[in-house]
């Protein structure tokens, strides 16, 4: 496969093209800290770049009085993710780039640390390429749209120019430690089986499969970014 020359600035081009409203890249050395088995390198051996972007959330599915709309636009904007994932390593390949996808919403059970992971962290990466930095409610937040994002993430062998990290926007108000209903966030570290238990499952009166809690996205001052402030 013929190698061609790629700059950072077509990668998001060509991302913004297939349907992401945010991209950034960050250097592989950016992960040193990544759990043993979820490094981009455990993943993808020849990984150089890693590529985030987001999709924006619609901030209107927070004021519904059912689950059903928040918990389909995350399913739907789950697929897209995973689309555009997959778009874009086709078009990095056509360059002579290999690249792989990161699937957007599927984990796998840590042994070592007794927790679920993706196979590369979304919000660290997406805080590693500079799109924003991740929050006391364990939340990546933009600038642009404050946490109301999901992410996605494209491994490639190219040595892509790294974009600066974010600065905090978090101020640490506590007012989503507060807020939660089961203490999900009274560690530093989010405990994931006290938040999944209660947020995901099964409602008793619809029969259907929802996302019924995200207060700790709705209390925050910057569920919108710093850009937004206004509309809040």
């Amino acid at each position: 496969m013929e190698r061609r020359n790629i700059s950072s600035q077509e990668v998001k081009e060509a991302a913004r093209s297939l349907g992401a409203d945010l991209c950034g890249v960050a250097g592989v050395d950016r992960f040193s800290e990544a759990p043993e088995g979820f490094h981009p390198q455990d993943v993808f051996p020849a990984c150089r770049s890693v590529i985030s972007f987001a999709v924006r959330f619609p901030v209107g599915t927070l004021a519904c009085g059912s689950p059903v709309p928040y918990t389909r636009v995350r399913n739907s904007i789950t697929s897209k993710l995973d689309a555009i994932a997959l778009d874009l390593c086709i078009e990095l390949e056509k360059r002579g780039v290999l690249a792989v996808p990161v699937p957007t919403n599927e984990s796998i059970w840590d042994e070592k640390t007794g927790r679920w992971r993706s196979v590369i962290s979304q919000k660290h990466a997406a805080q590693a390429a500079g799109l924003g930095a991740i929050g006391r409610h364990s939340l990546l937040i933009t600038p642009e749209y404050g946490s109301m994002v999901w992410l996605g993430c494209v491994l490639c062998d190219a040595p892509l120019q790294e974009d600066p990290l974010q600065e905090q926007i978090c101020t640490d108000c506590n007012k989503c430690v507060e807020v939660c209903p089961v203490g999900a966030l009274e560690g530093r570290e989010l405990c994931q089986s006290a938040c999944w238990d209660h947020a995901f499952g099964d409602d008793e009166t619809s029969r259907n499969w929802v996302i019924s809690c995200h207060k700790c996205r709705d209390i925050c001052p910057y569920n919108l970014g710093t850009e937004n402030m206004m509309d809040q």
